[in-house]
């Protein structure tokens, strides 16, 4: 083969990478055009000013296309389908309490995205911001508002199988003092101490004492319900077969996603609720599977994300069982109802 063939082969494959690429690019910009178009029937969202001490208000990540997708929104959370208020800023994952936010960010660069989380005023203001090592998938704020959590998976990005690994991390938002991983914590289980390689935490949910949480523990192929202790630095196996607890504001009870033997390996979930002074379960009147975290409304409901058209949608169901599922509103995840009321826990 000549020379000149040769650099003719060489620039037709150049020529067809780059119209290759440019294909890619403009594909990729008109379906971000897309997504900055609001959709048709769609939430109105209008910017302005959200607070996170507004009581009686619904914050949640909008997800609804358009130039406001992503952002923190805010309605009244009596009329949820209220037009929406836009912070301006975005979230892959939310949740406040008592004046202060968490907000897990993706950062895009050139070659890879990382991730943040960022601690908010009661304004959305940042006041302080940790690296998180990998993709975001929970975030919580203990009632009084003093301690934050978060959880990312490092390796795997999904519940649903056994190859992952997540790190789960609790931060002290007034010293900034950073709990990068509850695996530094010591682990009871049946009155003694329990060590295995494989151990992993996520979904924390706190109590209002400023010391109590619970959280998902996983080993063996297993998952827990554990109570934590933040100033022993313990988590105590209580339960099992419970993944992603929410404490109700009373205190007594842990909403949470089972697995149910029979169910597909991709969506095995459902929505239980256990006493904690009697361990006793009461499966919830949601049968779809669900993989959120879910939040209290009130003491009587509790409410969670299913997946949608523009990515979920928020549903509440009765905490006791009753009544059936219903579509709080739609295109929204992450919420968080502000100025609820918390009984402290007794020990």
């Amino acid at each position: 083969m000549t020379v000149r063939a040769r650099v003719l082969i060489l620039v037709s494959a150049v020529a067809v990478l780059a119209a290759v690429g440019l294909a890619s690019v403009l594909h990729a910009s008109a379906r971000a055009d897309r997504r900055d178009r609001p959709q048709a029937g769609g939430p109105r969202v209008v910017p302005g000013a959200v607070t996170l001490r507004d009581p009686g208000r619904l914050v949640f990540r909008n997800m609804a296309w358009g130039p406001h997708r992503d952002e923190l929104t805010s309605v009244p959370a009596a009329d949820p389908t209220a037009p929406r208020t836009a912070s301006g800023l975005r979230c892959l994952r939310f949740h406040a309490a008592s004046g202060t936010g968490v907000c897990l960010q993706a950062v895009h660069g050139p070659v890879s995205d990382t991730y943040r989380a960022l601690i908010l005023d009661a304004r959305l203001r940042t006041v302080r911001r940790y690296g998180v090592p990998g993709v975001p998938s929970r975030a919580r704020v203990s009632p009084s508002g003093r301690f934050a959590a978060w959880t990312a998976f490092v390796g795997g990005d999904s519940y649903a199988g056994t190859d992952f690994s997540t790190r789960t991390a609790v931060v002290d938002t007034r010293s900034g003092a950073l709990t990068a991983s509850l695996e530094a914590f010591r682990i009871v289980r049946d009155g003694r101490p329990y060590r295995a390689p494989d151990v992993n935490f996520w979904g924390v949910t706190f109590g209002s004492d400023d010391r109590t949480f619970y959280a998902t523990l996983a080993t063996k192929g297993r998952t827990y319900l554990v109570r934590g202790d933040l100033r022993a630095r313990t988590v105590t196996v209580l339960h099992g077969n419970a993944e992603c607890p929410s404490l109700s504001p009373d205190g007594t009870r842990v909403a949470y996603k089972k697995r149910v033997e029979g169910l597909p390996r991709d969506a095995p979930w459902r929505l239980y609720v256990l006493d904690l002074r009697t361990l006793r379960e009461t499966p919830l009147a949601e049968p779809r599977s669900v993989d959120d975290q879910a939040v209290w409304r009130d003491a009587r409901t509790v409410v969670y994300a299913l997946p949608a058209d523009f990515g979920a949608d928020l549903y509440e169901v009765p905490a006791d069982g009753s009544g059936r599922p219903r579509r709080v509103s739609a295109a929204a995840v992450s919420p968080a109802y502000l100025g609820q009321a918390y009984r402290r826990p007794t020990r």
